[in-house]
């Protein structure tokens, strides 16, 4: 029986060129081989699966091959290229972090360093895994990677580069490896299976390159299991049965459900789901991922953020062209919440269900008033019943204001404002002769106390003209402190010209002018004072339950 080698070794690139989504990277490493600039330490760094430690073992294979090519690859063909193809190469060593990783294994890495090399011009030190290093292994090997001999050069290779030390990363040439695009995964996937003299939908090679989500070795890894399944001829339908993933068609259905208000045809979908063993979580971000590729499709500008096969993207360009971006925003709104929210719910089905059923209703509200929001799609408008006419009017009936349009929201905010004026508009001081009167300080503040005692019905107002004292120059400015831009910006609209005439008419001084400041801001000040709006503004900003309930209700909270 011939012995099988998986793809993800069998395929392994072994030249710059043939390296999947690191362009720049193997550009960077030729360029200081050609112009022989090399530091004696590189740190690779990036997901799984992207070819960080096949760039190492090319770049080690490279500037040790005796006859480079001019493009700087590896001749293949020299002593040194063939010992590194059959692996008896004393000039390249790999060691895993992982299971190597305490200080006495970092000392006999030292003892190895050395030795020069026997062929070739580098003693290459490839670490793999290095994050996994002790906190001893890696102060151990501080001294050796900062000042190696001459012909030693070291290569580390991590998946989580926040876990290696910064006095280590300050010693090495760092290089981000890329996530591969799906694109490229489905046409390197394509190629592998023409020349095996296999047959594979785009569709399928798409799912594949999905599914791997950036890392080729994952999609090799699966290309394998799905050949093992279905055999030469692949099929999209089978692809997505061997490796349990949700057709496209189900998000399909859903979303026409949902632009026909059909929420039992979505509820029949979510459970046939449900059905087949999917998570019902991955299915609500399938969906949310669904509305995201819709949006993404409405625009030609965006399109190439679409990474799907053709016929795929066409059925998607056809379904946005009936989505509205008003039903798409709060489409993925919902669906958003609705993860946020999954993992605290005692009833997931439920939850999910009646997020479901909201996405059916989604702009149900805007023909009716509160009592037919999203949150109650069955509930219909009270009929308007009109107010009987009086039989004998004692005097001419005043005409009525039209009634607002029911999509316009009731302002809290605004009914505030109204009696907050109402409370203002009150005499502000007795009408006395003014005769440009010099006064003194103490004047001034027994004055003050008066304005303040005159607001008493606005207790946000008087607690603020109480909680500090004004102060005045030699031109008769006064000047006092509030607390927020917010608080000056309501005063000065509201009362700032009211208390500048109260002072003239007690002080007996038409050149007295009135103005605010804003105190600096203390963050640890607990006494200090909000204005309501400040306060409504931070509810709304911070609780989503507060938005929820303006938006429910229809209400403007800010």
């Amino acid at each position: 029986m011939e012995h099988f080698v998986v793809s993800a070794r069998k395929y392994r690139p072994q030249r710059f060129d043939t390296v999947l989504g690191q362009n720049n990277i193997a550009a960077t490493l030729k360029n200081a081989i050609l112009r022989r600039q090399l530091a004696h330490a590189y740190l690779f760094c990036g997901p799984r699966g992207v070819g960080k430690t096949t760039c190492a073992r090319i770049f080690a294979r490279t500037i040790n091959c005796l006859h480079p090519t001019p493009d700087m690859e590896a001749c293949g063909a020299c002593e040194s290229c063939l010992s590194f193809a059959e692996g008896r190469s004393y000039c390249i060593h790999e060691l895993d972090a992982a299971s190597n990783n305490s200080v006495e294994d970092i000392r006999q890495l030292i003892e190895k360093v050395r030795i020069p090399p026997q062929i070739g011009s580098y003693s290459v030190y490839i670490i793999d895994e290095v994050h996994m290093l002790s906190q001893s292994a890696f102060n151990a090997f501080l001294k050796t990677l900062e000042e190696p001999p001459s012909y030693a050069l070291f290569i580390l290779a991590t998946t989580e580069k926040h876990k290696i030390l910064p006095t280590i990363l300050s010693r090495c040439q760092i290089f981000d490896f890329n996530r591969i695009s799906v694109s490229e995964m489905a046409n390197a996937l394509a190629q592998i299976a023409q020349r095996e003299g296999r047959e594979m939908e785009p569709e399928a090679l798409h799912v594949l390159a999905v599914k791997a989500d950036g890392a080729m070795r994952d999609a090799l890894t699966l290309y394998d299991q799905t050949i093992a399944f279905c055999g030469n001829t692949v099929s999209y339908q089978q692809v997505i049965a061997n490796l349990n993933v949700l057709d496209y068609e189900y998000y399909f259905k859903l979303c026409d459900s949902f632009l026909g208000r059909n929420y039992v045809d979505a509820l029949t979908v979510f459970d046939e789901v449900l059905a087949k063993g999917f998570n019902a979580l991955h299915f609500i971000a399938g969906l949310s991922s669904h509305f995201r590729d819709l949006l993404v499709s409405k625009d030609p500008a965006t399109l190439p953020l679409l990474e799907m096969s053709p016929a795929l993207a066409d059925h998607y360009a056809k379904q946005a062209a009936s989505c509205s971006f008003p039903f798409l925003y709060e489409a993925l709104r919902i669906c958003s919440a609705c993860e946020t929210a999954y993992k605290a719910s005692g009833n997931p089905r439920l939850h999910i269900e009646l997020n479901l059923i909201r996405l059916s209703h989604i702009g149900f509200g805007e023909q009716t008033s509160i009592s037919a929001s999203p949150q109650s799609p069955n509930l219909k408008p009270l009929p308007h019943i009109p107010t009987p006419k009086p039989t004998e009017p004692q005097s001419p009936p005043k005409a009525s204001p039209e009634p607002p349009p029911p999509s316009k929201r009731f302002s809290i905010n605004a009914m505030l404002k109204e009696e907050q004026q109402k409370a203002m508009e009150q005499p502000v001081a007795p009408h006395q002769e003014i005769t440009d009167t010099l006064f003194s300080l103490e004047q001034l503040l027994t004055v003050w106390e008066r304005l303040a005692d005159s607001y008493k019905t606005l207790p946000r107002l008087n607690a603020t003209l109480t909680s500090g004292k004004p102060r005045i120059d030699n031109d008769l400015n006064i000047f006092f402190e509030v607390e927020s831009h917010a608080q000056r910006e309501w005063m000065e609209q509201k009362c700032l010209t009211a208390m500048t005439a109260f002072l003239q008419q007690e002080l007996k001084n038409s050149r007295i002018s009135l103005s605010l400041e804003v105190k600096p801001i203390d963050q640890n000040d607990k006494s200090r004072l909000y204005m309501p709006e400040e306060k409504a503004k931070f509810l709304f900003e911070t609780q989503p339950e507060v938005q929820a309930l303006s938006r429910d209700l229809n209400l403007n909270l800010i």
